[in-house]
């Protein structure tokens, strides 16, 4: 079978990376230093025995300038922050399926609890499903508790974000993680009490009820200065 001829409209394939080093053809550049202090328009020749002297490299940094701009880098550390950067990307929440059975087990229906959580605590969400075959339709509280047991195990994780609602020959409801605010010690702790506390009614004896003096009870002492003015009145 013949080989067609190359396509020659097919535009030249771009390098994975920035150039570096000797793949870097223009001449002169536009050079920053090590701390990245601008060092003007060098020949590239001319950079290329700074950035070795240093033991570095010279990076092509912005291509589309004229004269482009290189610098003189350690292209391995580069290429590391450069894979974090991509790693560190916003995470989007996938959807994930948890199925159980009206008739599932105990020790089943803790493992698929332990699966819900482990996809909560990866920031997705899950969709819990009670699925029903044949007569099990005519016991739909069968997969109504199933439901409820699985939901009252998974709520300090997660929140409701669809409420249960039966679908056909399945009841399905639709769980996402809670925000990190709303974990721990903030869902778990009592409400703090009240800053002001209630005044309490009056616990006194009215005067009614007063008890009556004793009678034997010894009468208060009066000072000598009275009992004289008493005498001489």
């Amino acid at each position: 079978m013949a080989i067609p001829p190359p396509d020659r409209n097919t535009p030249p394939r771009t390098p994975a990376g920035p150039r570096i080093n000797e793949q870097i053809r223009i001449s002169p550049i536009r050079l920053i230093g090590v701390q990245g202090e601008q060092l003007g328009i060098v020949e590239t020749r001319k950079a290329l025995e700074m950035a070795y002297e240093a033991g570095l490299d010279l990076v092509e940094v912005d291509a589309h300038a004229r004269p482009p701009v290189c610098k003189i880098m350690d292209y391995g550390k580069y290429k590391y922050a450069q894979s974090k950067k991509t790693q560190h990307k916003t995470h989007q929440p996938k959807l994930k399926e948890i199925r159980v059975r009206p008739k599932t087990g105990e020790h089943d229906i803790e493992t698929k609890i332990n699966q819900a959580r482990k996809i909560l605590e990866h920031n997705d969400k899950v969709q819990i499903n009670v699925l029903f075959r044949g007569r099990e339709m005519q016991h739909i509280e069968e997969g109504e508790r199933v439901m409820k047991q699985v939901l009252e195990a998974l709520q300090n994780d997660a929140r409701i974000e669809v409420p249960p609602r039966l679908e056909g020959k399945r009841i399905t409801a639709t769980l996402a993680p809670k925000p990190a605010s709303g974990k721990g010690s903030a869902a778990k702790q009592p409400p703090a009490p009240s800053a002001t506390v209630p005044a309490k009614p009056a616990t006194g004896t009215p005067a009614s009820n007063k008890q009556p003096a004793s009678p034997n009870a010894t009468p208060p002492k009066t000072s000598s200065a009275a009992s004289e003015q008493q005498v001489t009145s």
